[in-house]
């Protein structure tokens, strides 16, 4: 490992820890020349995922992309950020299981929503409302009909006379 800092070849290991669930390694270094530290990464080098958005267009999977979109869906709701990244883990990891390396943006959505529905109501309605481009009340209400798998019309009419109001 090159110093990045005088590019000496030669450095050593001060510290090794576990991070981000066991999926990295990282590692505190000093170089033997100019004795300054610094910090590695270890991970599992992934083949890259391709994402095709609705456009048509592709463009290399980015997991920052998501967590902003969750912690988002999730602001106020007082779920902890870590149990946030470990969805992204759950989304990551399930997407380099398969065989395919290419994955639509509907489908990176749906899984998203399939670990947001088991967590918080309100996240979930949320980020489908942006991800599934709501664009009016009704798309609300179909939403909520299929989160509580009771589509009845009274519920319907509540929901629809409080927020019509």
């Amino acid at each position: 490992m090159q110093c990045p800092f005088c590019q000496h070849p030669d450095n050593r290991v001060l510290e090794s820890r576990a991070t981000e669930a066991g999926q990295s390694i990282r590692r505190r270094r000093e170089c033997l020349s100019c004795l300054r530290r610094f910090t590695t990464y270890e991970r599992i080098e992934f083949v890259p995922i391709t994402v095709i958005k609705q456009s048509g267009d592709r463009e290399l999977f980015d997991r920052s992309k998501i967590l902003r979109g969750i912690v988002r869906a999730c602001q106020k709701t007082g779920i902890p950020y870590l149990k946030l990244e470990a969805i992204v883990d759950e989304i990551e990891s399930q997407l380099q299981q398969r065989t395919l390396r290419e994955v639509t943006s509907l489908e990176i959505g749906d899984l998203v929503l399939e670990q947001l529905k088991a967590i918080s109501e309100v996240a979930y309605v949320r980020f489908a409302s942006v991800y599934r481009q709501f664009k009016n009340i009704r798309d609300f209400v179909e939403t909520l009909d299929d989160l509580t798998n009771c589509p009845t019309q009274s519920n319907r009419e509540v929901f629809t006379a409080t927020f019509m109001s």
